[in-house]
């Protein structure tokens, strides 16, 4: 007989299927699970009204909390601290922390009597993603006897030497102290109270103390919607110009200045063109920085594309730049290797670890300099032998098709559900996992 399907309590306060970044994967993965165990999800308000456009019942399906009380105040002082918006993203978590508190106060007094109910298996905590935020109902479950998971967790990834210039811009003053954190009400007894922490990356994983190294798994934080991804691909004969794309928020740390100047004498010469999607503060600069190396005919920029249609537009090129220097996730990447693009990203933080050998290129990181070499050493080799994309890029969608679409996401998190109930050993896919 197979077994019973978990009672699972998912919170995930960042949860939107009409947003994108951590609120889509909520919403993502909660679907997924819908359909491996019975699951009530548990979500802020602000997202009720899209949940509602899904079919999802109120009540019976999912249950939308208010804690915009204590959330509006302090939104306002981000606003003030952060100025730009898309930056300062540490001090937008420190700041999110206490309205969190709040949230799952007011989850304890509507789930607290169900949970010591037992009317749930297990407990599992998604969204908020970062490791910063503490839970105060790890301890509570934990009383109850009721299982408390939490992650994917990710984030934490140290700013690299040589970026500080980014650092200034990008706003992070909170990041030179981000270790604070572990001193916060609740972040020790989270810990301790928590039946699994999963943890989505190497270096959050080597945030772990020994102490709960034993109650860890590793699984990849990111994943695509096969509805959206991979039901068209890049084809056809590779015949140069070569084809490179970039998608992303234009801030500091994404390195599209880096991809433009590795990129440069190769556009110059007619054999590689450049286009960039998405947009934000980094725009004029990068538009100064073409006219600047005369290459404004080689280089396009597309703005922001909508998301659902995002597909289409990529699956134009052929190979995916992606140098982000301080990457804790990369679900756009995912994205690029389903459509068959070869990837180029920085073998530091999430990136480096959906990216394999054989399925793209995770250049070492360095110095901006040294990245810049990097990057169009690859660059330079895909020109002079294009034949190599095609192959690489079949590769690497089988990867994401293999590992990273949210049904296998949610199936490696079934397997942490049995192994917190006891019914098999702890689960260890490897980390990162291999093709």
């Amino acid at each position: 007989m197979p077994a019973p399907r978990p009672r699972v309590l998912l919170i995930a306060e960042l949860c939107n299927p009409d947003w994108v970044s951590v609120p889509l994967e909520g919403w993502s993965l909660y679907r997924a699970l819908a359909e491996v165990a019975d699951v009530h999800l548990v979500t802020h308000v602000r997202n009720r009204e899209n949940i509602l456009k899904q079919g999802v019942l109120e009540g019976a399906g999912f249950t939308a909390l208010d804690s915009t009380p204590v959330e509006k105040p302090l939104d306002k002082v981000g606003q003030l601290l952060r100025g730009t918006a898309g930056v300062g993203w540490t001090t937008a978590t420190a700041l999110s922390v206490l309205p969190y508190y709040y949230f799952e106060e007011v989850l304890w007094q509507r789930f607290g009597a169900r949970i010591k109910a037992k009317e749930f298996d297990l407990v599992h905590r998604y969204t908020p993603i970062s490791p910063t935020t503490p839970s105060t109902l790890a301890r509570r479950c934990k009383a109850a006897g009721v299982p408390f998971v939490m992650g994917p967790l990710n984030g934490g990834l140290p700013w690299p030497k040589g970026f500080g210039g980014a650092r200034r811009r990008e706003k992070e003053w909170l990041s030179y102290v981000r270790d604070a954190y572990k001193l916060m009400p609740f972040y020790k007894s989270t810990r301790e109270s928590a039946a699994a922490i999963i943890t989505g990356s190497r270096a959050t994983r080597g945030q772990v103390a020994d102490t709960w190294q034993g109650k860890t798994v590793y699984v990849p934080e990111n994943a695509i919607d096969t509805k959206r991804f991979g039901t068209s691909k890049s084809e056809g004969p590779v015949e140069l110009p070569l084809r490179v794309a970039f998608v992303g928020r234009f801030v500091p740390y994404k390195g599209m200045a880096m991809l433009m100047e590795a990129a440069a004498p190769l556009i110059r010469e007619g054999k590689v063109v450049l286009e960039y999607i998405g947009d934000g503060q980094e725009m004029p600069n990068l538009k100064a920085q073409a006219a600047r190396e005369g290459i404004e005919s080689g280089v396009t920029f597309a703005g922001w594309v909508k998301h659902q249609e995002l597909q289409g537009r990529l699956s134009k090129n052929h190979v995916f730049g992606f140098p982000s220097v301080r990457e804790f996730g990369g679900a756009v990447v995912c994205e690029a290797m389903a459509l068959g693009l070869v990837p180029i990203v920085m073998d530091y933080g999430g990136p480096g670890e959906i990216v394999s050998p054989a399925t793209g290129f995770a250049v070492p990181i360095g110095t901006p300099e040294e990245i810049v070499a990097r990057v169009r050493e690859v660059l330079t080799k895909l020109v002079a032998d294009p034949s190599v994309i095609r192959p690489m890029g079949e590769r690497a969608r089988e990867r994401i098709f293999k590992y990273f679409t949210w049904k296998a996401k949610a199936e490696q998190v079934l397997e942490v559900y049995r192994w917190v109930m006891g019914e098999r050993e702890k689960p260890d896919w490897g980390m990162p996992l291999a093709d």
